[in-house]
């Protein structure tokens, strides 16, 4: 009875340690999709008043996990009862990723106005404030259910073909990370500036290191979301380029002599722009119907 007991709880040692490191594999092919993830919430969660930045982070915050909690029965579900689905989910989100790292390139060359973006004035009264924090707040909440997808369904990609409870514990693992993580990070990002104009005025008639550290971190801060922006941009292409060499079988065999890191790049920069081409096509088209 005992060693049938111990042999249970070396089991489950076991189960864990694999659990463990495929989790870590996991959330390197998924790092591309955090990357981005992390520079649009850092984008979407500031242009607040400095008092409402953390109350509509956690806001988006629990917004993302409400949508993890309805996307990982889902992506269970196909993975048990069909999970050719998985892959044809996978290579449709490859497609999105794609198309979003291209349209963003896109965006940089070709700037274009949205109707629908808000920002923010100083002499906004408080239920305008609100009005556009919920906008910005909904916004942010639909961006991250579409990562949530993309990032819970690489990591299933990744671990198909395994027992289901071992698909479900990693995969929860990823989405606690990615949730946790991603979310925390850009906590530190949005009061940077904050800190930065604290450390200042504590040592405004000073000079000194702290002072100096104070400035570089309000003018960094632009940056660092301009530069997670860049870094997340490319990275789309990486992960939508991986995706596709992955899961095509003709891809893998035909481009197999191109250094990987060079055919995923540009694989998903040219799936992407024939994706840009075919929606510029048909928004073409709906205006002259």
């Amino acid at each position: 009875m005992a060693s049938g007991f111990f042999a249970l709880l070396d089991d489950i040692a076991t189960l864990m340690d694999d659990v463990v490191v495929m989790s870590k594999v996991t959330t390197k092919k998924t790092a591309g999709i955090l990357g981005d993830d992390l520079a649009v919430n850092a984008e979407k969660a500031t242009g607040f008043v400095s008092s409402r930045e953390l109350p509509v982070l956690w806001a988006i915050t629990k917004g993302s996990m409400l949508n993890k909690l309805i996307i990982l029965p889902i992506a269970f579900l196909l993975s048990a009862f069909a999970p050719w689905a998985v892959t044809l989910v996978l290579v449709l989100g490859g497609v999105y990723l794609a198309f979003e790292g291209v349209e963003k390139i896109y965006g940089v060359f070709m700037p274009h106005h949205h109707e629908n973006d808000t920002e923010i004035k100083p002499n906004d009264g408080e239920k305008t404030i609100l009005d556009i924090e919920k906008k910005k707040i909904k916004s942010a909440i639909f961006t991250d259910f579409i990562l949530s997808v993309e990032i819970i369904i690489i990591a299933l990609g990744t671990v198909l073909g395994k027992p289901i409870l071992f698909q479900v514990l990693v995969v929860t693992i990823v989405a606690v990370i990615a949730t946790v993580g991603v979310y925390g990070i850009v906590a530190l990002i949005v009061r940077m500036d904050d800190l930065g104009y604290r450390l200042v005025e504590v040592n405004a008639n000073k000079k000194n290191i702290l002072k100096a550290v104070g400035i570089f971190l309000i003018n960094a801060l632009p940056w660092v979301i301009k530069g997670l922006s860049v870094i997340g941009t490319i990275a789309l292409l990486l992960v939508a380029g991986g995706i596709f060499v992955h899961n095509i079988a003709f891809l893998h065999h035909f481009l197999e002599s191109i250094p990987s890191l060079l055919r995923d790049f540009l694989l998903g920069l040219l799936v992407g722009l024939a994706a840009l081409l075919v929606v510029k096509a048909l928004k073409a088209i709906r205006r002259l119907l």
